[in-house]
């Protein structure tokens, strides 16, 4: 009797933790790109091209995950990082879109650059229902959630920012004569259109001039000359970085001498100050939500020096003082907070909705900003600080600017 009750009770534990094991087993849930060692994750970016720049970001964001990966990864799984160049041209965008999705066969897509690029891949990737997660670029058309559900931000709109440099001309220079430098696309468009918002019923009288190129222009000379030549005392530059140096360079060996405003896409010392002249770029005004790397006070902060330490040993041939690195290296850790909040259930479906439910501080944003997204808010950060270039570094002033 003794016998049978001990093989009984053996064989119920045997159930038991086979059981056990089995709902284990069924807990972890994975879509294409993920299984239990291994998260596959696209990233685009232009390493080639008339924004090359821009490059930075893509080997900022790979260097982190490079130093995750070493630390043991996400929840055991280390994430495979496959970073293509499209040199910031759309058609190029669509194509290395579809091989990361269809042959590489991604779990997502993460931090593509661009607002026209992103714009060219967003119909497929919601079509396919994979996650178009964090985009590089902040124009508004990527916060319809309810017709685009597989997309998400990450920067705070366009919009926001050109409303914030026309509500500090109207307080700071209220007959201010205003010219404008603008990208010919949808990127330099929605920073106009939030300029113009911001100006309400003064638009008309405040903007004098407004100058558009392309980004296949050589130099951008004349344009600066012909918004001179309008009797403007301000001028907004809504330019990605090489033109946005042009526009700070040209503007200084003309002696024109316009109070500036810079797009915070091409704030970065190192990338667009330092080439225009950092004498030539003293007073620029422009906005951030990412501490100023060049800043004495951010460098004495631990999470400066967290920030400088991981570029020195993960990114050595990076410049600490780019905000750009700041960039990718922020927009890494918001892609790992929400890879590690889906635990083991990562299914397509679920990556998104971890996305857009996010409450995170990053070291290296603005004391104040913090990422946080929720369902039908496709832009995690909605915060920025207007800043001031002083000739070494920026300065801020004035309160954390909402959306």
């Amino acid at each position: 009797m003794f016998t049978f009750k001990r093989r009984t009770l053996c064989a119920s534990l045997g159930a038991i933790a086979l059981t056990i094991s089995f709902g284990a087993l069924a807990q972890k849930k994975y879509d294409i790109g993920a299984n239990d060692t291994e998260i596959k994750i696209g990233n685009i970016v232009p390493y080639s091209g008339p924004v090359s720049a821009y490059g930075t970001i893509g080997s900022s964001a790979a260097a982190y995950i490079k130093k995750v990966n070493a630390e043991g990864g996400v929840n055991g799984r280390k994430i495979n990082f496959i970073s293509l160049d499209d040199a910031y041209n759309p058609s190029k965008t669509v194509e290395v879109t579809r091989k990361l999705v269809e042959q590489d066969e991604v779990l997502g897509v993460f931090l593509a650059i661009g607002t026209a690029h992103n714009l060219a891949i967003q119909k497929y990737m919601n079509t396919k229902k994979v996650p178009q997660l964090f985009v590089g670029t902040g124009a508004t058309q990527f916060g319809n959630t309810k017709e685009n559900p597989w997309t998400i931000g990450w920067q705070p709109t366009y919009l926001t920012e050109g409303r914030a440099f026309a509500q500090h001309i109207l307080q700071s220079k209220p007959n201010a004569k205003v010219a404008v430098l603008v990208q010919n696309d949808d990127f330099g468009k929605d920073l106009l259109r939030g300029l113009m918002v911001g100006f309400g019923d003064k638009d008309s009288k405040m903007v004098v001039s407004q100058q558009t190129y392309e980004t296949t222009d050589p130099t951008i000379d004349s344009q600066i000359v012909t918004l001179k030549g309008s009797g403007a005392d301000t001028l907004v530059i809504f330019a990605t970085p090489k033109f946005a140096a042009m526009a700070i360079k040209k503007t200084a060996e003309i002696g024109w001498q316009p109070t500036r405003y810079l797009t915070n896409v091409s704030n970065s010392v190192g990338s667009v100050l330092k080439p225009a002249g950092v004498d030539a770029a003293k007073g620029v005004i422009s906005s951030s939500y990412l501490r100023d790397p060049t800043d004495v006070a951010t460098q004495a902060t631990k999470e400066y020096q967290d920030y400088a330490a991981f570029m020195k040993q993960y990114y050595p041939n990076g410049d600490p003082a780019n905000s750009l690195n700041v960039l990718g290296y922020s927009a890494a850790q918001t892609l790992v907070a929400t890879l590690k909040q889906a635990g083991d259930n990562l299914t397509r479906e679920n990556v998104m909705k971890q996305a857009m439910n996010l409450n995170v501080k990053l070291p290296m944003l603005y004391p104040g900003i913090v990422v946080d997204s929720k369902p039908g808010d496709s832009y995690p950060i909605d915060q920025l600080q207007l800043i001031q270039f002083n000739g070494t570094s920026y300065t801020s002033f004035g309160n954390v600017i909402g959306k």
